[in-house]
């Protein structure tokens, strides 16, 4: 069973999965995309106000997809500040083969607050992987997106983009904060250097 936090999270990072033009402008774009939008320009500002590190993830898709790099769907939808990282990936998971974990170790981040799209892909394979790495993860409920999931086999009706979202919240488990808002979430830079 999850844990779910009506109290105030503190995080010691701010991810920001895949927030790329592709998923979250124009008519690709993820359901509810500019409450979801406010939702994380509100995290980040809370986390550049604390002085926490802002790690922005940024997909590279295959040749073909909305996101291949240097494409306009590409680019990242809120520019880092000059201070922040940008990490770049191949996979769901943000660690995978890059330097995130490096990049958190470097803060002495013990905690990460998680946002940004798409829930049941990108976010929850980098909460899974930090987790695995000893990072505890906060993820807000009305800071993580994804689409409509289609009919499937068998005539099993279509799942609106915000049940999608929220089983992606409970695959997660235990092991993991769920936020009922942002509101909750506050960060602090990290004690132990």
């Amino acid at each position: 069973m999850e844990r779910s936090e009506s109290v105030e999270a503190t995080a010691d990072a701010l991810i920001v999965v895949d927030v790329q033009v592709a998923f979250v402008t124009g008519i690709e774009a993820v359901p509810d995309h500019s409450t979801l939008l406010a939702a994380i320009e509100a995290l980040m500002t809370a986390a550049r106000t604390a002085k926490v590190p802002v790690i922005f993830l940024q997909n590279d898709g295959e040749p073909g997809t909305v996101d291949e790099p240097h494409r306009p769907g590409w680019a990242l939808h809120f520019p880092p500040l000059a201070d922040e990282s940008v990490v770049r990936k191949t996979t769901d998971d943000g660690f995978d083969g890059t330097p995130l974990h490096r990049l958190l170790a470097a803060s002495a981040v013990q905690t990460v607050a998680l946002c940004g799209v798409l829930s049941e892909m990108c976010v929850a394979a980098t909460a899974r992987a930090a987790i695995q790495r000893g990072y505890h993860v906060i993820l807000p409920h009305d800071a993580h997106a994804t689409y409509d999931v289609p009919p499937g086999p068998g005539g099993s009706p279509m799942v609106p983009a915000s049940m999608a979202a929220r089983a992606a919240e409970w695959s997660l488990g235990d092991e993991i904060t769920i936020a009922a808002s942002l509101a909750d979430i506050r960060f602090s830079k990290s004690t132990e250097k």
